[in-house]
């Protein structure tokens, strides 16, 4: 996956986070609508389990790069003053 994750996603297929959701709940709504048959809802449940685990893997993904920035060192602000975020309290000092 890149950065963005859009060219490994259109490389393999693999839908995006979005396109991936949005058909999710096409088939939620397919499957509680009823009317379909045995084998419609089943592929419908497939298609919808597949799509969960891509939803899943993205944010999990997303997680990960979040803890990473989290993790990183505050840089130095052009200031030379962290990152410019003072959000410590004070005591009056």
């Amino acid at each position: 996956m890149t950065d963005d994750g859009t060219t490994t996603a259109a490389a393999t297929g693999t839908p995006g986070y979005e396109q991936a959701r949005d058909e999710l709940i096409e088939v939620v709504r397919r499957l509680e609508a009823g009317g379909t048959t045995l084998e419609e809802s089943l592929a419908l449940w497939e298609r919808g389990e597949e799509l969960a685990k891509v939803c899943r893997h993205w944010l999990e993904g997303a997680r990960a790069r979040l803890d990473a920035a989290l993790a990183r060192p505050e840089e130095p602000s052009a200031d030379g003053r962290g990152d410019g975020d003072d959000n410590q309290e004070r005591d009056g000092d």
